[in-house]
């Protein structure tokens, strides 16, 4: 069914379909919300569904535009405006925090950002977009604050927002019902139940990381429970594929992280570019890099950057969960030549035992 739902009691939604209709549905055990997140939009670039755009229509555009300026560093930016350049745009970025790709291993970031200027990319960072004027060819002229007093002008042919998601949590008729919304976000406890029991939230619109397979995850874990078998969100961490390109995955800690936890770390690196399959195949941007307590050796992150980041980070993922160390890693028999074999030798390089690079003294 199609229609504008609300949760109308603590067993109750009452939709309003598309035909003009209402209908009120009884859940007989539970009501799981699953109403995911929204582009934000800004108010001086409100979306026409032409030329300023968001992801949703980003992601079906009938034509490559010829000039496409992005606001917003972050992954959905630099995700669909890396796309769009390898197609064939003149990519402009702009960013109003001092790096790219917030939240993610500076160095990982900059692989990425060194490859689109490479390609052509202008980046602007600490860079804000004020508003734009349409021009009579139908370009946009986006006037931008550079800081210090500076501004600028960038003519482009598509605006593309991407300064994040808002949770979708709020105005559907849970505040009515006592249930707690934060921010538009549903908190929940460890098996996906909201404050009020028999109600329950998954995905973007209960809690961050906004991503599909966490959102699965829950749904998963929710189901089991209702249902009524053992279930909880138990999970040491949720791995991120970005799929930039080159690909960015991660899982874990990243070095400026532990650190601010107070741990004490040992780092290891194994360049892409000394891979020979990573060779073979004529990828060779990029790295694997692992942290690891210092004293203890227990692997905290694992970070890629790279071919096929996105499918190599699961055995990263697997390492953490499972509580793995350097030596269970680096000491595992990896095939020869692939890609895996960098997690290998970066968990080497990070005890001092590298075979293929040079260890630190």
């Amino acid at each position: 069914m199609y229609g504008d739902g609300r949760v109308t009691g603590p067993k109750t939604v009452t939709v309003k379909t598309r035909e003009g209709g209402t209908e009120t549905f009884e859940a007989t055990k539970a009501i799981v919300v699953a109403t995911g997140s929204s582009t934000i939009e800004i108010p001086s670039f409100k979306f026409n569904g032409k030329n300023v755009i968001g992801a949703k229509e980003a992601v079906s555009l009938r034509e490559v535009p010829k000039r496409l300026l992005v606001i917003g560093g972050g992954i959905i930016g630099l995700e669909l405006g890396g796309a769009y350049q390898r197609l064939g745009s003149e990519l402009t970025v702009v960013e109003a925090l001092p790096n790219l790709l917030t939240g993610v291993d500076a160095d990982v970031a900059a692989v990425v950002e060194r490859t689109y200027v490479k390609r052509g990319a202008k980046i602007l960072k600490n860079a804000k977009a004020l508003g734009y004027e349409e021009q009579k060819d139908g370009s946009l002229a986006v006037r931008l604050d550079m800081g210090g007093g500076k501004t600028e002008t960038v003519v482009t042919d598509v605006v593309l927002v991407a300064v994040g998601m808002r949770p979708n949590g709020a105005g559907v008729g849970l505040e009515e019902l006592g249930v707690k919304v934060e921010k538009g976000f549903v908190p929940t406890d460890n098996i996906g139940q909201t404050n009020v029991p028999g109600i329950y939230a998954i995905g973007d619109c209960s809690s961050v990381p906004m991503l599909a397979h966490k959102a699965s995850k829950e749904g998963e874990v929710v189901a089991e429970i209702i249902a009524g078998h053992k279930a909880a969100k138990d999970w040491v961490a949720v791995p991120a594929a970005i799929f930039t390109d080159p690909e960015i995955a991660t899982v874990g800690l990243s070095e400026q992280q532990a650190k601010e936890k107070g741990l004490d770390v040992r780092i290891g690196k194994f360049p892409f570019s000394v891979l020979g399959r990573a060779m073979a195949v004529n990828e060779t941007d990029g790295f694997i890099k692992v942290v690891a307590d210092k004293s203890s050796h227990e692997v905290l992150g694992i970070h890629i950057v790279g071919p096929e980041a996105t499918d190599l980070i699961s055995e990263g993922a697997l390492a953490l969960e499972m509580h793995a160390f350097l030596e269970d890693i680096g000491l595992t028999m990896h095939p020869h030549p692939t890609l895996g074999e960098g997690l290998m030798e970066a968990s080497l390089h990070a005890l001092g035992q590298a075979v293929h690079i040079m260890n630190r003294g």
